[in-house]
């Protein structure tokens, strides 16, 4: 049996406004990457994630943004690398403080939306956000968009890592995201989606809009946990992978 991790964003909701459908979603993902109160998300909303995803036997893991709840993490913010460094290490630590409450214990780490995409094109940033984080939780799996300065940083520091690919994005040429803002950014159709991520394992790697493959490993998939479709998405993706035979459990 082939095995694949399924992740997705939650943890997004902020006070009584709801975001996602997380306790849906925990039922069929295995990696929850919990929003830690900048882009979205608050010290409840992240204590209910966390519990919800324990009793499903979901791995946890800390998905810091930019301070910007207004845009969801998804607007760009020129910051230091001392600025990066202490954004990172204190949502991080919010999200280990909230774990190690429960006896629990971070697996994994993700950066949100403009961050990761500013730091998938600057490899300067993604040494400083990783570096960051290792300097807390050295164990930490980083989440990587493979061929980008996102796996060049993290390979450099020698941590361990989880290649990503994305059920409901599109790429450019080089491998980094399209921008959410150009038209078929953003698959919504959960048809779409599965044959979107089929296509991918079977090239073996990223399947840019010219047909080329940029062959790499494929460790986990990605559905953001903020769309509308999202859980059809999960839902249909995960009866198709476990038709393919692959079974879904976090990396080890």
């Amino acid at each position: 049996m082939k095995t694949i991790d399924l992740n997705a964003d939650m943890g997004e909701s902020f006070g009584p406004w709801v975001m996602g459908q997380d306790a849906a979603l925990l039922k069929i993902v295995s990696s929850a990457n919990i929003a830690c109160g900048f882009h979205a998300g608050d010290a409840d909303t992240m204590a209910r994630t966390m519990d919800l995803a324990l009793a499903a036997g979901v791995a946890l893991g800390a998905h810091p943004g930019f301070a910007d709840l207004q845009g969801f993490g998804r607007r760009r913010i020129a910051l230091s690398a001392a600025e990066l460094t202490n954004l990172v290490q204190y949502q991080l630590g919010a999200a280990m403080g909230m774990a190690a409450a429960r006896g629990a214990r971070l697996a994994h780490f993700k950066l949100h939306g403009a961050l990761a995409n500013m730091a998938s094109e600057d490899e300067g940033i993604a040494r400083t956000c990783y570096a960051a984080a290792l300097a807390v939780q050295p164990d930490l799996r980083l989440v990587v968009m493979p061929g980008t300065a996102l796996e060049r940083a993290a390979t450099a520091l020698g941590a361990a890592q989880a290649a990503e690919i994305f059920a409901d994005r599109t790429y450019n040429a080089d491998g980094t995201l399209t921008d959410r803002s150009l038209p078929g950014a953003v698959i919504h159709d959960p048809q779409v989606a599965v044959r979107h991520v089929l296509g991918m394992l079977a090239a073996g790697g990223i399947v840019t809009p010219q047909g080329d493959v940029l062959q790499t490993r494929i460790d986990t998939i990605c559905v953001h946990g903020d769309s509308a479709e999202a859980l059809d998405i999960a839902g249909q993706l995960a009866d198709a992978l476990q038709g393919q035979g692959y079974t879904i459990a976090a990396p080890r």
